[in-house]
């Protein structure tokens, strides 16, 4: 009866033993993820990111890290792969193609899609690219202009023409194909995948109100404050600095110089450390408690082409409130600093909605506060920036 019970338990053990459980992913050092929703007109310019940086993973300049990319080829269809160094070439290995995919404008769908990345990638460190259009905190129903009347302003994107230069929503051109931020944030959250930084490849995402959303799920937010070129972020000039230990001063000054001799000269960039944004919540909101703005909209520096402004530069629009209380002020524009510490621009920025625009002070971040734009008088009462500060 020993000897019996014996060999069972030997052959239950070697039973064990020989199950093929799923092996799970060593656990690396980074993974990036660059996201390409569906965007319709800008598909041709995410193909040729796509290939800069491949250019970039060929050259050996990945530092570790592992380099994956979400691509909707269509509205329906995707394909998740890795980029991959071989023999002094870059390879695409596929890790899920979708026939139907995941609603991206949901937070579950989102979840889903970085959380197939990161079941495929899993790192202590994410970095999120993110490449379509973009309108900054705007809801998506807010900024098509839908929810406040039917003679609405165009967008942007609306404005393509013939000779006109094509600029980059958060997603594509109608609300079907466009993502809320508070859904984004919501989405890295179901994932679990806290971003080291989220750089968005769109118009008008370096933003406050955006940041401030973001900053549960972001250390650091890179983006344009303003319209960015249709070519978008120049990766095969900037893309080393993604990885491994990230240089946000060098990306602003690649992109930078990669936009001061492209053929439409205009490109901003700015950089938050969503770390420093409390501490800048807490002054603004003390300055609101005793200063008014007075209205003159005018004075201040324009980042769009709309009429009225839907985006002033933050820190033009804090010297021209805080006019009573010269220490409040320079608290201000030091925790701004502290908030924005890398930031570049050319002379100019570009608007297809009204063409070429003087930048006098810059710094590399907007806010919507003074609009008087009927698209933002009140959603922005309902952002969490706005609460936090008024």
């Amino acid at each position: 009866m020993i000897v019996r019970r014996l060999l069972t338990v030997l052959l239950l053990t070697a039973a064990v033993a020989c199950r093929k459980d799923p092996v799970p992913e060593p656990i690396g050092k980074q993974t990036v993820v660059m996201y390409f929703p569906w965007s319709g007109n800008l598909t041709g310019y995410f193909r040729q990111n796509i290939a800069d940086m491949e250019q970039i993973v060929a050259e050996g300049k990945l530092q570790g890290a592992r380099l994956l990319v979400y691509f909707m080829e269509d509205p329906q269809t995707a394909t998740l792969f890795e980029l991959i160094a071989k023999q002094g070439a870059c390879e695409r290995v596929e890790i899920a193609r979708y026939d139907q995919a995941p609603a991206f404008t949901t937070a579950v769908g989102l979840a889903s899609i970085l959380g197939k990345a990161k079941a495929a990638a899993p790192a202590a460190r994410y970095g999120l690219v993110i490449g379509c259009h973009g309108m900054g905190w705007l809801p998506v129903e807010q900024a098509t202009g839908r929810a406040i009347a039917p003679e609405r302003e165009r967008e942007y994107w609306e404005y393509e023409s013939e000779g006109r230069p094509l600029t980059r929503w958060f997603g594509g051109t109608t609300p079907a194909s466009q993502t809320d931020i508070a859904t984004l944030a919501e989405g890295i959250a179901r994932a679990g995948m806290p971003m080291e930084y989220i750089l968005f490849d769109d118009c008008y995402m370096s933003s406050i109100e955006v940041a401030y959303e973001l900053r549960d799920v972001t250390q650091y937010l890179v983006g344009s404050t303003s319209e960015i070129m249709a070519y978008g972020f120049p990766y095969a000039e900037l893309g080393e600095h993604l990885f491994g230990q990230v240089d946000y001063e060098a990306i602003c000054e690649d992109f930078h110089r990669f936009y001061s001799t492209y053929q439409w000269p205009y490109g901003t960039i700015g950089v938050t450390d969503c770390s420093q944004l409390e501490a800048l919540a807490d002054v603004m909101r003390r300055i609101n408690e005793r200063e008014t703005f007075d209205g003159r909209t005018e004075e201040l520096q324009r980042l769009d082409g709309y009429t009225p402004v839907r985006f002033f530069d933050m820190g033009d629009y804090v010297r021209h409130l805080c006019t009573s209380d010269a220490a409040l002020l320079a608290e201000a524009e030091e925790r701004l600093r502290a908030a924005v510490p890398h930031h570049r621009h050319t002379e100019q920025f570009y608007s297809m909605t009204n063409g070429v625009n003087t930048i006098r002070t810059f710094s590399g971040i907007t806010t919507s506060d003074p609009s008087e734009s009927p698209l933002t008088v009140d959603a922005k009462r309902r952002t969490a920036w706005w609460q936090a500060t008024h």
